[in-house]
């Protein structure tokens, strides 16, 4: 497990400065694939050792050493978030492909926790990887091995992707008819139907808590700090709901793990 956690860790490091990379660009329509890595100051092409994750920053005082522009804290602090989820992944799971799984998907909800904290914005392009990644978790993680998988290792996740999204999808629906307002955003049932793909219809319940008391905690860290909270504030809940998908990864359904 120590081996894996230091090599999934090192992984994480390197996604890290990608994510970093696509949460900038995705929301402003660039290539996230081929472009190259710039300076956000003077543009220019950024050179292998520059890219170095969270070394490079700390070397470089946080500053382009072209023309001295600061280098956001953002960036370094997703790199580690990346490396902190690959270590985690790599001490839960004494099997490394299942360890391996659990990393790939810390590091899908962490780059939509990103976007949807930064922008309120849930895009396809980072939930259907999520959805797809639940589907393949399945086949490489079935008892009997993927090439006994099909197609009974597909039926779990689909129920829970259909059952994820069908189930958030009428909760919003029902809140716009009484409320007549919206409450919340079209990306969520989405992100609710790819995390069902991972946990089954049988984890979406602890999605849901984990997700509300998250989300309790910020509204209680606000009225400490602010003192007033008004209904119409808005709250990013991909960002919970990535936090719910990921803790019943982990531990498992709430109910069935407490049994």
């Amino acid at each position: 497990m120590l081996i894996y956690a230091a090599f999934l860790g090192g992984v994480g490091l390197i996604v890290g400065s990608f994510l970093g990379l696509v949460s900038l660009r995705l929301p402003r329509g660039g290539d996230v694939v081929f472009g190259r890595s710039r300076c956000g100051g003077c543009g220019r092409t950024l050179k292998p050792w520059r890219m170095i994750p969270v070394l490079s920053w700390v070397l470089s005082r946080g500053r382009c050493s072209d023309c001295g522009s600061v280098i956001p804290a953002r960036y370094p602090l997703i790199e580690l978030g990346s490396g902190l989820i690959g270590v985690w992944a790599g001490f839960h799971s004494a099997d490394f492909t299942t360890a391996l799984m659990t990393g790939v998907l810390g590091w899908n909800l962490l780059i939509i926790a990103l976007v949807d904290a930064e922008h309120f914005w849930l895009p396809d392009q980072l939930t259907l990887p999520l959805f797809v990644g639940g589907l393949l978790a399945a086949v490489l993680l079935y008892p009997g091995g993927p090439s006994a998988a099909f197609p009974s290792a597909l039926v779990p996740p689909l129920i829970g992707a259909v059952v994820g999204f069908g189930g958030l999808w009428l909760l919003a629906f029902l809140y716009r008819r009484v409320r007549g307002r919206e409450g919340l955003g079209g990306g969520d049932p989405f992100l609710m139907g790819a995390g069902g793909a991972w946990v089954g219809w049988t984890g979406l319940p602890s999605v849901l808590l984990w997700a509300s008391a998250a989300g309790l905690s910020v509204v209680l860290a606000m009225l400490i700090v602010r003192r007033q909270v008004s209904a119409t504030d808005r709250l990013p809940f991909g960002v919970f709901l990535a936090v719910g998908v990921w803790l019943t990864w982990l531990y498992g359904p709430l109910g069935l793990s407490l049994a």
